[in-house]
């Protein structure tokens, strides 16, 4: 026999599922008729077929050193590895969505920490993307690395945020 949280009158149920069924049924008709509504209009979501991303050989990201606070950004190459602390890292593929679009850039990157005494651990391997950086992060104990954008050609002078000098500022 069914356990019963609530008494209710047999004749009361069959009215209660009835009055369910209904509210689920015009619930998605509205769906449907929004989702009509946003085609209509041409608001649809775009399809993965309209949605384009051009491939560039240059990744532009932001490094953190959590311990020194830290931050750089450094152009990487496609298929090159670069150290950053002691994580060896390597970009695959730098995708960037052409200018007419919504902007979106999104790499795919490989990163090995390599411990002195240590055989290297992977601890990403992913596509990272510009917009959500914490959809897809690495997780990483000292170092924090996220992509900033794509580009065609390396800039001419090394960027950097903050200059490497040991001395403190002067006040």
């Amino acid at each position: 026999m069914r356990k019963v949280l609530f008494p209710v009158n047999p004749k009361w149920a069959r009215g209660l599922r009835a009055l369910a069924a209904a509210i689920l049924a015009l619930v998605l008709s509205g769906v449907a008729v929004g989702v009509m509504a946003a085609e209509a209009a041409g608001d649809a979501p775009a399809s993965d077929e309209d949605t384009h991303y051009d491939p560039y050989p240059i990744a532009v990201l932001r490094t953190l050193d959590k311990i020194t606070a830290r931050a750089n950004t450094i152009e990487v190459p496609v298929d090159q590895e670069t150290k950053f602390g002691t994580l060896r890292l390597t970009v695959k593929a730098c995708y960037k969505r052409p200018p007419e679009e919504t902007p979106e850039t999104a790499a795919f990157l490989i990163i090995y920490d390599e411990k002195p005494d240590e055989p290297p651990e992977k601890v990403f391997s992913g596509w990272m993307f510009a917009s959500s950086p914490a959809l897809s992060s690495l997780e990483h104990p000292v170092y924090d690395l996220w992509v900033l954008n794509c580009r065609k050609t390396l800039s001419k002078k090394p960027v950097e945020t903050e200059p490497e000098t040991d001395s403190p500022p002067a006040n």
